[in-house]
């Protein structure tokens, strides 16, 4: 079994879940609620894989949270 990291944010306009994979085209998905985003990914990561391993463009290293005063 893999695992992949995702970035999870929430569309200030519509109130849908986005989340992505950091650094791979294409694996991304929105959803009403974070399980059925879980689902959604889950379904993307298994068809982007059917092509081969992924190719990053980036390695994801985490966030930072920055306080400004």
């Amino acid at each position: 079994m893999r695992s992949f990291d995702v970035v999870v944010e929430q569309d200030p306009d519509t109130g849908l879940y986005v989340g992505s994979v950091p650094g791979w085209p294409g694996a991304h998905s929105q959803a009403a609620s974070l399980d059925e985003l879980q689902v959604n990914l889950r379904e993307v990561i298994e068809m982007l894989l059917e092509d081969g391993d992924p190719h990053f463009e980036s390695d994801f290293i985490g966030v930072q949270r920055v306080r400004v005063a």
